[in-house]
């Protein structure tokens, strides 16, 4: 795990529509708007992802920096749910071990763009997300 300085910031493939249903899906769900959001195709997304040794060009995870440390893979997906108001529960999923918790999420993130589709450039937030967007 790596560190970052920005807390609770949350970097997701821009370009990918499940990232992107991603991003909308905690938007909607982070009443206490503790997350913010960077699409790794972006300045800041892009430095953030190169700290973390995330190839920008073909990212195979996201990311979430919480208490200053940088989850990956299923840690990072399950450090943002559990914090969401009525999906603490998913804290239970931690006790499923890291191996295959990580090769679920390769195989959904492998074949992202296959199953979910592309944008052919980053997707626009709306005016109230855009006030939680990093670039």
């Amino acid at each position: 795990m790596s560190t970052w300085p920005d807390d609770d910031v949350i970097l997701y493939d821009g370009v990918c529509i499940f990232c992107s249903r991603w991003v909308r899906f905690v938007i909607a769900r982070d009443t206490a708007r503790r997350f913010r959001f960077t699409p790794i195709q972006s300045g800041y997304g892009t430095r953030l992802a190169k700290t973390f040794g995330i190839d920008p060009d073909d990212p195979d995870t996201n990311a979430v920096v919480h208490g200053g440390i940088a989850y990956m893979k299923s840690d990072a997906a399950l450090t943002v749910l559990s914090h969401l108001p009525g999906w603490r529960w998913t804290r239970t999923l931690f006790a499923v071990p890291k191996p295959l918790r990580d090769a679920v999420y390769s195989l959904i993130a492998r074949n992202r763009y296959k199953t979910f589709g592309k944008y052919e450039t980053c997707f626009v937030p709306d005016a109230d997300m855009r006030a939680r967007v990093l670039e």
